[in-house]
């Protein structure tokens, strides 16, 4: 069993680039199609006194701008394919991972350390716990 669809996800911060040129180098030595997922926060679990509705605002212009990258990024790679979701990151990689039958899933993660890491989690390692099929994990910071 051979692994012929990948997740690649993205958030579209100044790691992407890295993260992306890491990503299709592995797609392509398994020669295998990318689909591209970026997830927008839908600030769902902050405390309620910090929700406002101008949120729901923010929320789908950061969802039509990261469409635009999204579509930009699927053009660069013909035979790719892409989406945008509004969520929690985790579980919407992990939706889209199996609803797409992807093979395997390949996030960066940050490095988050001590305060940073209690109140945001993390990403990845969420994805990895729930994820499944194989999670390949990717530092671009290092």
């Amino acid at each position: 069993m051979g692994i012929s669809k990948v997740v690649l996800a993205v958030d579209f911060t100044n790691t992407t680039d890295k993260v992306i040129e890491y990503g299709l180098g592995i797609v392509e030595k398994l020669g295998a199609q990318v689909c591209f997922l970026h997830v927008v926060s839908d600030f769902e679990g902050y405390d309620m006194m910090l929700v406002h509705p101008s949120f729901t605002v923010l929320a789908a212009d950061m969802k039509e701008k990261a469409e635009n990258r999204l579509a930009s990024l699927v053009e660069d790679h013909p035979g790719s394919c892409g989406a945008v979701e509004i969520g929690d990151a985790a579980e919407k990689i992990v939706e889209y991972s199996a609803k797409e039958g992807a093979d395997m899933i390949i996030i960066g993660t940050h490095g988050a350390k001590g305060l940073e890491r209690i109140i945001l989690g993390s990403t990845a390692e969420r994805v990895i716990k729930q994820a499944s099929c194989p999670v390949l994990t990717f530092n671009p910071l290092k």
